[in-house]
């Protein structure tokens, strides 16, 4: 079992970046596939990249490919969302998620661990 953390959030310019963490406490986080998922307000929570336990497997949602990079540190136990060329489109909470199988999710259902999220603000 894996209790997400989320820290990073914060308040920045169009253009500008950001970089998540997710730490996740337990000794068996090498054994989760990771999620990043948003939601803004009034929107359905959105999947925005996942990679699988080892780390060599990783996918984005379109919205994000070529801005966005998830990695992870297995002997850090966390995740990271690296966020570049940030639009005011992107302003939502920003979830991480656990699920303990080999592979990412894109469905918010399949992830059994959620962070409490951290709010991610883009202005114009």
């Amino acid at each position: 079992q894996v209790q997400p953390v989320e820290t990073g959030g914060g308040l920045v310019q169009a253009g500008g970046s950001l970089k998540l963490s997710c730490a996740a406490s337990g000794r068996t986080f090498s054994s989760y596939a990771m999620g990043w998922f948003r939601q803004a307000p009034g929107k359905e929570r959105e999947f925005v990249a996942g990679i699988s336990r080892s780390g060599a497997s990783i996918y984005y949602a379109d919205s994000v490919k070529g801005r966005f990079t998830i990695s992870r540190d297995n002997a850090k136990n966390t995740v990271y969302l690296q966020m570049n060329s940030l639009k005011p489109e992107d302003t939502a909470v920003y979830y991480c998620a656990a699920r303990g199988v080999l592979y990412y999710s894109t469905e918010s259902h399949d992830y059994a661990y959620w962070g409490q999220g951290t709010q991610v603000t883009v202005s114009s």
